[in-house]
This record gives C-alpha cells, sequence and structure tokens, in this order.
C-alpha cells in the first residue's frame, strides 16, 4: 500500500538525494544536473549577493553597517558559509535594489523551467514584468487572465 507521502513523492516528481548537510535522506526536485547540494545553492546566492553589492559600487565594509552586521558576518553570506533568513534577503533587496527572485534564480533556475532555456526565459520574462509600469502591467495582466481563461475553455 501507498502511503500518503509516497503518493506526493511521486507526483510531485521528487528525488531521494542526500546532501553533506544533513544526515538523513532528503527529498528534492532534480535540477538541469541531478539536485544541487544544498551548500552549493548558498554559494550561488552569496555570488549573486557579491554582484548586486558590487554593481551598487559597494564594499563590503560599507554595506554591513547598513544590514546591522560586521564586515566579517556580511562575509559569510558572500562567500556561502552562512544561511541566509528571509527576511535578510528581503532587506538586503531592499538596500541593493535587486528582486528577491534574482537570487533565487541563481541558485535553483531549475524551478522555473524544464530545461535551462526555458527557465531562463522565464526568467527574463519576470524581469520585463517587474519593470513594468503600473498601466501597462494591468493591461498586460488583463491579457494573460484572458489568454489563460480562453485555453482553460
Amino acid at each position: 500500500m501507498t502511503t500518503k507521502t509516497e503518493k506526493y513523492i511521486e507526483s510531485a516528481g521528487l528525488v531521494e538525494t542526500r546532501d553533506p548537510e544533513i544526515g538523513n535522506p532528503i527529498y528534492r526536485r532534480p535540477s538541469f544536473d541531478g539536485p544541487p547540494e544544498l551548500g552549493e545553492m548558498d554559494n550561488q546566492i552569496g555570488e549573486a549577493l557579491r554582484t548586486a553589492r558590487e554593481r551598487r559600487g559597494l564594499t563590503r565594509p560599507e554595506l554591513a553597517p547598513l544590514l546591522g552586521l560586521t564586515t566579517q558576518v556580511y562575509g559569510r553570506y558572500e562567500r556561502g558559509e552562512s544561511k541566509m533568513h528571509v527576511t535578510r534577503l528581503v532587506h538586503l533587496s531592499e538596500l541593493l535594489d535587486f528582486s528577491p527572485f534574482d537570487l533565487l534564480f541563481a541558485a535553483a533556475p531549475h524551478l522555473w523551467g524544464e530545461s535551462k532555456e526555458e527557465a531562463e526565459l522565464r526568467h527574463r520574462l519576470m524581469k520585463h514584468i517587474e519593470e513594468l509600469p503600473l498601466d501597462k502591467a494591468k493591461l498586460l495582466l488583463g491579457v494573460v487572465e484572458a489568454f489563460l481563461s480562453n485555453q482553460r475553455s
């Protein structure tokens, strides 16, 4: 007999994997090259943070006080040594003016599509939508909702 959890694992397309950071088996959605290790995802987030900080022309010692952190503590985020809470991600996106989706995409592009090409296309589309003025965003939402309702019919 299949349990509810087993049915969920199968329907969600999850695969059992191991990660050096976690002793027990975990289930993940596969990426394009297999499930990325959690530590590798932290490294990708750190690299994206560094890029966002440098794009704003700030050094670590200049940014850290704006977060209420020491330079050493902030540096751990960029090096992928410390786990970041969502609230810290929001704060950083406010300070450095980037979309939190950018960091998530850097760590897990497979969440946006079945292939790298599809994921990149969807990410580009989201970036364009984020930049639309309100009146254009309302128009686009109407078009998309009409398209989806026709597709469902």
